[in-house]
């Protein structure tokens, strides 16, 4: 943790809860502009420690202390009251200084000015307060998307504190005395006319915010909130788009071995143990996917049929994301401002999306986007819930989300159906590599992942109905068979005897009826295998279980260095604005053509294939693949010169203009020597 701290520089950005109880005024919300502003500058993290009491609220104490009241009836105030007033001493005073606005009439047979508006001369008073947390929200939610943004809630957040705990999104809550609410319980009783509630926990504790998503993690103190911080940002560059923090796990783990947990069919298990491995009846390690050790989960109190959170492969941070097989539940607390509710408790099924966790997953796949991490998805879902109340919870609208997370990606992703998982129908549509082949790539476990529309039983309810098994009984069983040459041969006029037949017939299918069930069921669900997916290029490749974690890692080796080297190609290709600019999928294919270009692999297609190879290759030749990046801005420089000079009319003669008159502007900035050695080359392109 040490050289963490050491190498990762960060913002960091407090509140001072013992000045004006942390509030925000105007002055703290440039403060805090500028400096996340800076953090996106440097495109370093931004770590906000909140504690504040929300928008800064004040009263002007100079007119507080001089206005008076007009009472109906001065001798009985308790009557009521006309209007509020100064009197024209003060309004000369306060006027010249614009502290309020008044009218002038008379009271008691003087003339006195009534205020219509108070402005003040102190600052901070009221709305001019939410025009500054306006200002703060809209930079931390441009802040997401630029840099890494984290909270650490150690005392109370009330209003625009608490959007700022949202707009951030990652945060850690400690689980004592920092609520993040909106209103505190006390306006809200005042509100409702009788005390409702007793705490702010009640409104935005932990109970609450790390149940619905909002608190990523929790904490039971200071130390360990800040603790969780660094190790969460551990797992980040430490500047945006920078180089992925690599661990040297010698002596903890080792990069090629085996994985020795397997799940069994029908049988519920933690899909954690996938990631991280377990112990065994015996109390053996079983080892998992990732590091040992280095799963760190988040947003564990929400959405629990999803599991997300960061881990290492190999030393290569990654973001995860992984199905929950067994059945969880999803508890809706009783409101105490309502006397009619009561705590509800959900069933939620394994291996299914509802509204909660489809929100969780694309919620998920955004921040890892932000973290520059690369993804892997142990996907194992049947579908979406489509019931009323799911589709009325907006399960559809969700969904989609997980789409635009993937489209929006630009680190590698693998999407990876485990031992005895599946994929099925709508799950499909929105884990499919097609969303964003640039990045995507679908494995399936050798053998026993399954993946297509329907589950096989429901297939072979579909398409293999009782007709069609009877069919298949005629053509492969031989007592039918027999049964039907049988019939066949009887005589029309023998009604006795086709009857007979025809009994036997039906009692032999009857008999065959639960076995050929379970042969469609068969062959239903050999249509789904890896093998099928392959062949009809829906994954990459069938992946064996235990050799996937090594697989993985050079796999994730390879595609690290080919995006790599793919952005500085599409950054040399982006000059001017005539050439069309390169696509990911353009770039990986002209990278594709320099490899195999390459002396001892013209012509090996299948070596492009091969994660160590292409390793290797982009080490060897680094040098040669920067002249090559080099030789593509030339290219696009000179197609870039080429359309302007050549597009004909007004275009043409002005572009040709300024390409002269930038020339000539550069000439004029280089040394002599320089525009010698300028000079002579153009005389030698041109042929003067």
């Amino acid at each position: 943790m040490d050289s963490i701290i050491g190498v990762h520089p960060f913002v960091l950005i407090a509140n001072d809860i013992t000045h004006k109880a942390g509030s925000f005024g105007t002055r703290e919300d440039v403060v805090f502009k500028l400096a996340s502003e800076f953090a996106r500058q440097k495109r370093i993290p931004r770590l906000y420690v909140a504690a504040n009491s929300g928008a800064r609220i004040g009263l002007a104490d100079s007119i507080k202390k001089a206005y008076k009241v007009a009472f109906k009836d001065a001798s009985k105030p308790e009557n009521g009251f006309d209007f509020i007033y100064v009197t024209k001493e003060d309004y000369d005073r306060f006027g010249k200084k614009h502290e309020l606005l008044a009218e002038a009439t008379t009271h008691d047979g003087q003339e006195v000015y009534k205020i219509t508006d108070i402005i003040g001369s102190e600052p901070d008073l009221g709305v001019e307060n939410l025009k500054g947390s306006g200002l703060i929200a809209g930079e931390t939610s441009t802040a997401y998307n630029d840099i890494f943004t984290m909270t650490i809630v150690l005392g109370r957040t009330v209003g625009i504190g608490a959007y700022l705990v949202r707009l951030g999104h990652r945060t850690i809550q400690k689980v004592t005395d920092s609520p993040i609410i909106l209103t505190g319980y006390q306006a809200l009783n005042k509100l409702m006319g009788c005390d409702v509630y007793s705490t702010n926990d009640q409104l935005g504790g932990p109970g609450i915010m790390y149940s619905n998503g909002i608190s990523h993690l929790t904490e039971s103190d200071h130390l360990g909130a800040v603790t969780a911080a660094v190790e969460w940002l551990s797992f980040v560059p430490s500047v945006r788009g920078g180089l992925l923090p690599i661990t040297d796990i010698r002596g903890e783990d080792e990069i090629e071995r085996p994985i020795q947990f397997c799940p069994q069919p029908n049988t519920p298990y933690d899909p954690r143990f996938l990631l991280t491995g377990c112990e065994d009846e015996d109390g053996n390690w079983l080892s998992g996917f990732f590091d040992r050790g280095s799963f760190k989960e988040a947003l564990a109190g929400w959405a629990k049929t999803v599991v997300v959170g960061r881990a290492r492969l190999g030393g290569i941070p990654m973001g995860v994301i992984a199905t929950e097989n067994r059945a969880a539940e999803a508890i809706k607390p009783a409101d105490p401002a309502d006397v009619k509710a009561s705590e509800a408790v959900i069933q939620q099924a394994g291996c299914v999306w509802f509204p909660n966790s489809a929100y969780k997953t694309a919620q998920a796949i955004n921040d890892f986007r932000t973290e520059d991490l690369p993804l892997i998805v142990f996907a194992n879902w049947r579908g979406f819930s489509g019931g009323q109340r799911d589709m009325f919870d907006e399960v559809l609208k969700y969904g989609s989300l997980i789409v635009d997370a993937f489209v929006s990606y630009d680190q590698p992703i693998f999407v990876f159906i485990p031992p005895y998982a599946e994929i099925r129908g709508g799950a499909w549509v929105v884990l499919d590599a097609s969303i964003n082949a640039s990045v995507m790539e679908m494995y399936a476990s050798k053998g026993t992942a399954r993946g297509g529309v329907l589950e096989a039983n429901g297939a072979a309810s579909v398409k293999y109905r009782t007709k069609d098994l009877i069919l298949t009984m005629h053509r492969l069983d031989d007592k039918l068979k027999a049964l039907d040459g049988q019939l066949l041969a009887c005589a029309d006029g023998d009604a006795s005897g086709r009857e007979q037949i025809a009994a036997a017939i039906s009692g032999r299918e009857k008999a065959l009826l639960p076995v050929y069930e379970q042969i469609a069921v068969q062959f239903c669900e050999l249509h789904d295998t890896p093998g099928r997916m392959k062949a009809v290029g829906v994954i990459e490749k069938a992946v064996e279980w235990s050799e996937s974690r090594t697989y993985f890692f050079w796999r994730l080796r390879r595609k690290l260095a080919e995006f790599d080297l793919r952005r500085k190609m599409i950054q040399a290709a982006e000059v001017g604005r005539g050439g069309k600019s390169l696509t990911p999928l353009e770039a990986s294919a002209m990278m594709k053509q320099w490899f195999l270009q390459t002396p001892g692999v013209a012509g090996s297609g299948a070596l492009w294939n091969d994660d160590k190879v292409m390793l290797q290759w982009m080490s060897e030749n680094h040098e040669l693949l920067d002249k090559k990046v080099a030789e593509l801005t030339r290219e696009c420089v000179v197609q870039e010169v080429y359309q302007v000079m050549t597009a004909g009319g007004n275009t043409a003669a002005v572009g040709t203009l300024g390409i002269v008159d930038g020339i000539a502007k550069a000439c004029h900035s280089m040394s002599p020597e320089e525009q010698l050695a300028f000079k002579s080359m153009l005389a030698a392109k041109l042929g003067l």
